[in-house]
């Protein structure tokens, strides 16, 4: 049984398969959703990985303040890498962050989490045109091209912003497979498990594909 009390140690994290690490994910969002959350010493989680970390599994996520991966999955520090950048898309400085994770520092997991209502696949849905930021838009465009829609293809249509973050998700799965073959090779020889997942800001709940 593992102490999730406790900061994660090289021999916990080499004993958990890929599916152990997804399975502890859900255990933990399912205590944030129920407000049970396991009490932690932080402070003495600091001291525990000063000299090193163990993370079981990393969670590339949106940058949205409402979408904290470690407080909705009920975590520790040292427990998951965290990438997060608005959209939640895949870039080559992204891949490397997730080969690093994986091959190098031995996390059995890589979550791709979009969420509910989210202002950059909207500002995509939109359009919008800003800065740098009309650069960054352009990651999301292809999942907005994706998806079929008949009525309203802007933000104001939340079902249809809500299948696009949904395809974003997928796509950005597909790019990890396809661009990545470090990390497809892993997932192959069952390494690793890549997997899409939504979490709902009005719930609080995590939904994994």
């Amino acid at each position: 049984m593992i102490s999730i009390e406790k900061a994660i140690n090289k021999e916990v994290q080499s004993a958990l398969s890929p599916m152990d690490a997804i399975q502890l994910l859900k255990s933990g969002n399912e205590r944030f959703r129920n407000n049970t959350g396991v009490g932690r010493n932080y402070l003495e989680q600091v001291q525990d990985t000063a000299k090193g970390q163990f993370p079981f599994a990393a969670v590339v996520s949106c940058i949205d303040s409402r979408v904290p991966a470690e407080i909705l999955f009920d975590l520790g520090i040292g427990d998951v890498f965290n990438v997060r950048i608005a959209g939640n898309f895949i870039n080559q400085d992204i891949l490397g962050s997730l080969e690093f994770a994986c091959k190098v520092a031995g996390s059995k997991a890589i979550v791709v989490m979009g969420h509910s209502s989210c202002g950059a696949v909207k500002g995509a849905c939109d359009q919008v045109e800003l800065g740098n930021l009309t650069h960054m838009l352009e990651k999301i465009k292809p999942a907005v091209d994706a998806v079929s829609e008949s009525g309203d293809r802007t933000s104001k249509n939340a079902d249809f912003v809500q299948k696009v973050a949904e395809k974003n998700v997928e796509m950005s799965v597909e790019n990890i497979l396809t661009h990545s073959p470090i990390l497809k090779e892993m997932q192959e020889n069952g390494e690793i498990e890549i997997i899409g997942a939504m979490y709902d800001v009005a719930s609080g709940e995590v939904n994994f594909f």
